[in-house]
């Protein structure tokens, strides 16, 4: 403790002052350390084809969900698409019913029904992930209208991506929230690709958030690699929403390390460009910040590390020693004619 260098990083320490308080920075880090182990483990559950199907990862656009979480509340909907494991994690799912979903497992969050691109919790107000492109956009949308009506100040987080941005749902739905002023937050997640095409190839309007603009809709473009960046552009949105202002549209500019699917190789970009994006890493940005200002040692760091470790592989753990549903549920959680009568053959 004596010694000069430790006196000097103490200094240095005293000298910089933290943005936000040590819960909120370690609220940040853990969340976004379990998304990335979770996401992590599910790549080498699906490379020992324990995970079948579908499989889209969250890694690299953590600070999303994190900052996210921080600036809204439980009682707010969100609703996204089919890259969701990291956002349903961030909502309250938990790393077992998460992990056995996408084993297929009965004690899944959606019973091992919905696998990778369709979690859906009512209890967390989380409306999924959805498979069909752009069409969360319009039911995020209704959720708002709903809650409109029920005369709550709650809002709809509606997520989707770069390439959903292009549908012509989306306008739909704006020029819908604009005309009836919805508590509906749209979000595009802007990684710079769709499935493989950049942004630049599908349209000369590069700034997505501009979009927004044809409808006077309040819209900015926000650094996804930050978990504060995101945290205050949202709590600033959502204030505007609660007030009776209307709908905001952000777009957040992450990045995904990964490519889009399991099976994407991702050679449409280049090695310089991923690393670019790697060096700003929010994960590891936000682990020096904790240290550098004191709010946790390096062991401390380690023992979070340690924990969600454990978390993590206890959730493989557990889908592997869950049943697969019985063939009974092919009948239920299903829309029948007994139900809706009115519905005819």
């Amino acid at each position: 403790m004596n010694s000069v260098v430790e006196k000097k990083k103490m200094a240095k320490q005293q000298g910089k002052k933290a943005e936000y308080s040590k819960e909120q920075y370690l609220f940040w880090y853990e969340l976004m350390l379990r998304i990335r182990r979770f996401e992590e483990k599910a790549l080498q559950m699906y490379g020992q084809q324990k995970i079948r199907g579908f499989c889209h990862v969250y890694i690299g656009q953590e600070a999303i969900a994190a900052g996210m979480e921080s600036a809204i509340r439980k009682e707010d909907c969100i609703v996204t698409a089919y890259r969701q494991h990291g956002i349903a994690l961030g909502r309250g799912v938990t790393p077992r019913e998460a992990m056995a979903e996408l084993f297929g497992k009965f004690t899944g969050i959606v019973k091992g029904k919905g696998g990778s691109m369709h979690f859906f919790s009512a209890p967390n107000n989380y409306f999924g992930g959805n498979g069909i492109v752009g069409a969360q956009i319009p039911i995020g949308t209704g959720i708002a209208f709903a809650e409109k009506y029920k005369g709550t100040d709650n809002l709809c987080v509606t997520m989707f991506g770069d390439g959903a941005a292009r549908q012509g749902a989306l306008h739909e739905s704006f020029n819908m929230a604009m005309t009836w002023k919805l508590p509906v937050l749209f979000i595009v997640e802007n990684n710079g690709y769709a499935m493989g095409t950049s942004v630049e190839r599908t349209s000369n309007i590069t700034d997505l958030f501009k979009l927004g603009y044809a409808y006077d809709m309040p819209s900015e473009a926000v650094d996804g690699m930050s978990p504060e960046s995101v945290h205050e552009a949202i709590t600033k949105a959502a204030a505007h929403i609660r007030s009776g202002a209307g709908p905001y549209f952000l777009e957040i500019r992450t990045y995904r390390y990964k490519g889009h699917s399991v099976s994407d190789p991702a050679k449409y970009r280049t090695k310089e460009e991923v690393q670019s994006y790697q060096d700003r890493d929010p994960l590891k940005t936000t682990e020096e910040k904790i240290l550098e200002l004191g709010m946790a040692s390096a062991e401390e760091i380690q023992a979070i590390k340690e924990r969600i470790r454990m978390e993590v592989e206890d959730s493989v753990q557990f889908a592997e020693a869950s049943p697969y549903p019985p063939a009974s549920e092919l009948y239920t959680d299903n829309y029948t004619q007994e139900d809706y009568p009115f519905i005819r053959d």
